[in-house]
């Protein structure tokens, strides 16, 4: 299993907007950049992904999975970007802000912290635990 951080800015789309999509997911269209993209084709169903408020919160506040692998968007009239389906797992029962993830050395080489504007990003095994722990789950 791969992990990964995709971004939303909650008047957008807010995690309690995901929460209430249910068991069949929501579609995570809309992206416009060719590194993310690359990234979603690189996303298999059963990954995981956190779910970042990003401008709103700037925090992580849950856990999705990925439930369908990606397949063209509708959205994009140039037939080059594609999108993925989410579902939500959980939420972190204490969100992870940005500002702790700057203060943990461990986590200094996050791509949230070296690629800040990229919206879907890899996660390695060793953040995804680090995080994880600090929102409150055991893993």
């Amino acid at each position: 299993m791969a992990y990964w951080l995709i971004k939303s800015e909650p008047d957008a789309w807010s995690w309690d907007q995901q929460v209430a999509k249910g068991a069949a997911g929501e579609a995570w269209s809309g992206v416009r950049n060719h590194t993310a993209k690359l990234n979603l084709m690189k996303m298999k169903k059963g990954d995981r992904a956190f779910f970042y408020h990003s401008n709103i919160g700037k925090e992580i506040v849950g856990i999705v999975q990925i439930v369908r692998e990606h397949y063209p968007d509708p959205s994009d009239k140039t037939g080059v970007f594609v999108m993925v389906d989410v579902k939500a797992l959980e939420p972190l029962p204490k969100p992870v802000t940005l500002a702790q993830i700057k203060a943990t050395p461990a986590l200094k080489n996050m791509a949230l912290l070296k690629l800040s504007r990229l919206s879907v990003q890899p996660v390695t095994a060793g953040e995804w635990s680090a995080i994880c722990r600090m929102g409150g789950l055991k893993r």
